[in-house]
């Protein structure tokens, strides 16, 4: 439904939507199952305590997940309203932080995280910085761990209604990827991308499965929060959810989604780090172009 922006004006345009309807970001998007959270603490082998960076926190879904589990969190995120509503959710935790900057010019005071993790936004970085920049913050040893979801189709889901909904919005706002969800077996990982970037050792990759049923309401209220939804004007938006709820209430109230995490961890490598790493090593022609959110 969602393809990943290929170029830099597109990117930066799409990536600065989210802000505008940051509450009801919070209230519609998903979180993330534990045990999805629990493999990456594991397979990172972040310590207690550890320091962690969150690339794009948002509204801090999976930052609430990170600081109860103990780790000193500082989430950099680039919308000031996204912001506010993270630190609102993480105000009891003293450990955690967020900084409202642009990861790619942001600096810290002391990098060596233990761990460097991205949720739904490792995608909106400069496709030249996703890896070297990771790589000079974390400390020998630290990890980078990126969840890249996928809406994926299951046997037995409603492909008629998953279809509809595409259509509708193919009609309203035209996109070349429309078209229902891939089966979860037909979605990739990040395993060939990070490798080809030289800079991190073997990459694990673990996925997670989970589904959410959503009213008519819930789900236009979902669909209100997507970059592509967020672009068009007022009066396409409006025609798109009016008619989506329609297509929800015909098919008896409920929309299945059913999410795919991949979640990708690897070791920064001991050599990478052993030389000067610049933002002009450009990884572009290496990054994949690939369906996400």
């Amino acid at each position: 439904m969602v393809r990943v922006p290929e170029q830099d004006d597109e990117r930066e345009s799409r990536r600065a939507t989210f802000d505008r309807v940051a509450e009801q970001y919070d209230a519609a998007r998903p979180t993330y199952p534990d045990a999805l959270l629990d493999d990456l603490v594991e397979l990172a082998r972040i310590p207690a305590g550890g320091r962690i960076l969150e690339i794009g926190p948002g509204t801090g879904k999976a930052s609430v997940a990170l600081a109860e589990r103990g780790f000193d969190l500082v989430g950099v995120e680039l919308g000031d309203e996204l912001a506010a509503v993270a630190r609102r959710r993480l105000g009891s935790f003293p450990a955690a932080r967020i900084v409202v900057a642009d990861f790619e010019q942001w600096e810290p005071e002391l990098a060596e995280f233990d761990a460097i993790v991205a949720f739904t936004s490792f995608h909106w970085i400069a496709p030249e910085l996703r890896y070297t920049k990771t790589a000079r913050l974390l400390r020998p040893g630290g990890a980078l761990a990126v969840v890249d979801p996928e809406h994926v189709l299951l046997p037995g889901a409603d492909r008629e209604l998953w279809a509809g909904v595409e259509a509708i919005i193919n009609d309203v706002v035209p996109h070349p990827d429309s078209g229902p969800p891939p089966a979860p077996e037909d979605v990739g990982d990040l395993r060939e991308e990070i490798e080809a970037s030289g800079l991190f050792d073997e990459v694990i990759v673990r996925r997670h499965l989970w589904s959410v049923d959503y009213t008519a309401d819930e789900y236009v209220a979902l669909l209100g929060t997507y970059s592509l939804m967020l672009l068009p004007p007022e009066r396409e938006r409006q025609e798109i959810t009016s008619r989506v709820h329609a297509l929800i209430a015909e098919h008896g109230g409920l929309f299945t989604q059913t999410n795919l995490g991949v979640l990708n961890v690897a070791e920064v490598s001991r050599s990478s780090q052993s030389r000067p790493i610049t933002g002009n090593e450009r990884l572009t022609d290496r990054v994949s172009r690939r369906q996400s959110r």
